[in-house]
């Protein structure tokens, strides 16, 4: 039997975890909607920190994408503010509730179900805003990612991307002290035939551990200027009080190749 891909093992699972009410799968509600209206930018690309709003550009009009963005959170405030948005996402229950959202407000987004570890269905320089929340996690190899997202960007665009530092994938348990230290970096269950056994027992999803190397050296591999960036703690578990265990970047295209 063929066995199947470990994208389409993580969509089965996140979209149980949405509907038992993940709070990345719960929507925006209308008196937040009516804020962005308003001008209100209020954007989380990682669990707590809000993304500057200098980091934006003027947004009515623009060409927006949203990799992974499914879940009525953060594309709901870019269309109010004006965005031509398009959202990608490989979860049938994140994809829902953007379409419950548009639909509860009225406006018009285009919807995809795609993986985002194929080929972005997009033709070169489209988008001139790709914004990306802590989900490439959930992907073994990112410089792809970082690769298509530079092919998709006009020349000049922004992308925006939260992560994950990888520190939490040390451990089994981070709800408890003391912590224990039972994996090594990078972790990847496919090169694991152990915890990948006992993540499907488990009937969890599929992570991966990604170096800095590979989150900010592949963004300036693959062409980007890295601008700015900030660190962010979790919400939940042992280690948010101790450190860190994501960052946001900004980073841009330039106006002109250089290759």
């Amino acid at each position: 039997m063929k066995q199947r891909k470990y994208t389409d093992l993580n969509v089965s699972v996140i979209n149980k975890w949405v509907q038992n009410g993940w709070q990345w799968g719960t929507p925006i509600s209308h008196e937040e909607f009516l804020k962005a209206k308003n001008g209100c930018c209020s954007i989380l690309l990682s669990p707590n920190i809000y993304v500057p709003t200098e980091w934006f550009p003027p947004l009515n009009g623009k060409k927006l994408l949203g990799l992974a963005c499914g879940g009525g959170q953060q594309m709901p405030v870019f269309a109010a503010l004006g965005a031509d948005c398009t959202v990608l996402d490989y979860s049938d229950e994140q994809l829902a509730r953007e379409r419950f959202v548009a639909e509860r407000e009225s406006y018009r987004i285009r919807i995809i179900k795609a993986d985002m570890t194929e080929r972005f269905p997009f033709p070169d320089e489209l988008f001139d805003v790709i914004v990306h929340p802590v989900s490439n996690c959930y992907v073994e190899d990112v410089y792809h990612i970082w690769n298509e997202c530079f092919r998709v960007l006009k020349k000049g665009g922004v992308l925006l991307a939260g992560m994950s530092n990888g520190i939490c994938y040390l451990f089994d348990d981070i709800d408890t002290l003391p912590l224990v230290v039972t994996h090594k970096l990078p972790y990847n269950p496919l090169k694991d035939q152990n915890v990948y056994e006992t993540l499907q027992w488990e009937d969890d999803a599929i992570q991966f551990s990604h170096s800095l190397e590979e989150q900010i050296g592949g963004q300036l591999k693959a062409g980007f200027i890295l601008t700015d960036l900030y660190e962010d703690y979790d919400n939940e578990g042992v280690l948010r009080d101790y450190v860190p265990e994501y960052f946001v970047t900004r980073s841009v295209k330039p106006p002109i190749h250089c290759g």
